[in-house]
């Protein structure tokens, strides 16, 4: 299909020239842009035809599974209109937002943020809701007058959590708003973040097939220690979502990579930032998603003089190239790809690409690493497994 649809953006004048063969024969090829567009469209046929196999009309995941393919759909849809409208940098911070609304009305799930041992001498609270502060003592004591009164005998795990809060603090039900605002935020960094670490072949898509890995490695491995029927299914609901993440990256990757023979455009970086946003908030395991996306952090805190405002921001922030020599040099712009040229020299694009990959590999090891050092550091009473 991406044969096809190049040949069709290229009769629409959809296409881009490669800046960093500029001075080359290669430099002055129309490249098609905006092919993110094909594997949106056939991520969302998979995983709409996947709810015929997996869901019943009466499941209780199949609200959020819907909305989470409404703002993955409303976020491709408003990736090619930037593409094709080539959006300003402050209205493009505010399409995310449009986009998670569908999740965020419907999202049902626990409001509930763990802190491991060591940072609770600083946060003050073991369990952190944001309006539904408990502590062990709290919850032992609660948990003794529930099951005394025999109300946690029934219910799934998230409704005795509930039950909890709601016992611990009057002001659960108005606090919620804190952590839809949380994940709100969480889906603007996503898609944002892919965007804006990107400028060379394979990049974008590179980074993404190397996350959407480590996302399915970490939901695998968290299925295979649990026994909580429902913090399972979360992390199953997950994998049916990165899964055709995956499979339509590493397609389009194919002809992304140098030289690359297609551009992905705003289109696919949107799509992959909020799909992995999705599976990262209805998975209940935003944290560990935001420490996969390490360098994407790297690379926006190095961004943020220019992004607002401070230090003039050019339209293409990419690292110069030599015809001469056909290497990257490193620009004084606020980037990870210029920071990386800076500290290690001149390198070739495609070199650069797999060396960055390579980073963003490594922060995924290490988010594994810390995950296993903070392992019985941030457990609770088996009521609350579901939550954290």
């Amino acid at each position: 299909m991406i044969p096809v649809a190049s040949r069709y953006v290229l009769k629409r004048s959809l296409f881009g020239f490669d800046i960093n063969k500029k001075g080359t024969p290669q430099g002055t090829v129309k490249v098609p842009e905006s092919l993110g567009i094909v594997v949106g469209l056939v991520f969302l046929v998979l995983a709409i035809l996947f709810q015929y196999f997996n869901f019943t009309a009466d499941s209780n995941w199949l609200v959020e599974y819907n909305a989470a393919l409404a703002s993955i759909c409303f976020m491709i849809l408003l990736g090619f209109v930037d593409d094709v409208l080539d959006v300003p940098w402050r209205v493009k911070l505010l399409l995310p937002s449009i986009a998670a609304l569908p999740l965020l009305m419907a999202y049902a799930g626990h409001t509930t943020i763990i802190i491991p041992k060591p940072l609770v001498s600083y946060v003050g609270q073991e369990v952190l809701d944001l309006g539904c502060f408990l502590s062990y003592s709290d919850i032992n004591l609660t948990l003794m007058k529930a099951y005394s009164l025999k109300v946690l005998e029934f219910g799934s795990p998230s409704q005795q959590a509930v039950y909890l809060c709601k016992e611990l603090t009057d002001s659960f039900v108005v606090a919620g708003w804190m952590y839809k605002l949380y994940m709100g935020l969480l889906a603007v960094f996503c898609t944002n973040s892919i965007n804006i670490h990107a400028g060379l072949n394979g990049l974008e898509v590179g980074q993404t097939v190397v996350i959407a890995s480590a996302i399915l490695i970490h939901n695998i491995m968290q299925i295979g220690a649990s026994s909580d029927t429902e913090y399972k299914q979360a992390h199953a609901f997950s994998i049916y979502l990165v899964q055709p993440l995956l499979a339509t990256s590493l397609a389009l990757l194919s002809y992304n990579w140098y030289p690359s023979s297609v551009f992905v455009g705003d289109t696919y970086t949107y799509f992959a930032g909020m799909t992995m946003a999705v599976v990262g908030i209805l998975g209940h395991y935003s944290e560990t998603l935001l420490i996969f996306f390490l360098p994407q952090v790297l690379n926006f805190l190095l961004s943020v003089p220019q992004l607002f405002g401070f230090v003039k921001c050019p339209r293409h922030r990419l690292p110069r190239y030599n015809p001469e020599t056909g290497l990257l040099t490193g620009t004084r712009d606020g980037t990870l790809v210029n920071f990386y040229l800076r500290i290690f020299g001149p390198k070739s694009e495609k070199s650069l690409c797999i060396h960055l990959l390579l980073v963003q590999a490594l922060g995924c090891c290490f988010c594994f690493m810390l995950r296993y050092f903070l392992a019985g550091w941030d457990k609770l009473p088996s009521v609350l497994t579901s939550m954290g």
